[in-house]
């Protein structure tokens, strides 16, 4: 059960950095298109629900299973950051 809970910190912890990290952006860019950061932020929210979601699904290996939801949150997060660096 421990590790479900540091998944979902972990899961917690890495999207709401990228949306902290948007809204900064958005700070410091006064000319920034809030749309493209809007929709940035709603990708990012939209990971976490099928993350989680992912996470409650029934699965006879979970060590396996939690493995591809830590890769799946490496890989969505790194495609978040480098559209918020083209912000």
């Amino acid at each position: 059960m421990s590790s479900k809970k540091h998944l979902k910190k972990e899961i917690n912890d890495t999207l709401g950095a990228l949306i902290e990290e948007v809204y900064v952006k958005e700070l410091a860019s006064p000319k920034l298109d809030i749309k493209k950061s809007e929709k940035i932020i709603d990708e990012a929210i939209a990971l976490f629900d099928d993350l989680i979601q992912k996470m409650h699904d029934d699965n006879d290996a979970p060590k396996k299973h939690f493995s591809a939801i830590r890769a799946s949150l490496k890989d969505n997060a790194a495609a978040l950051s480098a559209k918020i660096e083209k912000l």
